[in-house]
């Protein structure tokens, strides 16, 4: 199933819900260029990740990819509502330890407005 990406701002922080698989090629390729021209905009973002069923290893370096660009551009990124799939991924390559992760939408807006 091809990566489906929807964008929404909520309380100033970019929402964006990704649907299918994060994979090598156009996948990471559309994630990319959608988060950067988001980081331009709002340098706080959300990557919901519910709706992901697969991830690859081109996909885990586009996520990687992504969260040094925000940082360096002054940004952040979290990520939320891991499947048990992508979680475990997460937890095996250590990247768990890279980013911040919450269990809801509603956490990981929270937590921008805590850390201002």
């Amino acid at each position: 199933m091809q990566l489906k990406l929807a964008t929404q701002t909520k309380d100033g922080i970019l929402v964006v819900d990704c649907s299918g698989r994060i994979v090598f090629g156009e996948e990471s390729s559309l994630l990319r260029e959608t988060v950067k021209k988001a980081v331009s905009e709002s340098n706080r973002i959300v990557l919901n990740l519910g709706e992901v069923n697969y991830i690859d290893s081109g996909g885990l370096g586009t996520l990687v990819a992504l969260r040094t660009s925000a940082q360096n551009a002054g940004g952040t990124i979290k990520l939320t509502n891991l499947t048990k799939r992508v979680g475990d991924l997460l937890q095996v390559t250590k990247l768990l330890t890279v980013f911040d992760v919450y269990s809801s939408e509603a956490e990981a807006i929270a937590s921008f407005r805590e850390a201002a």
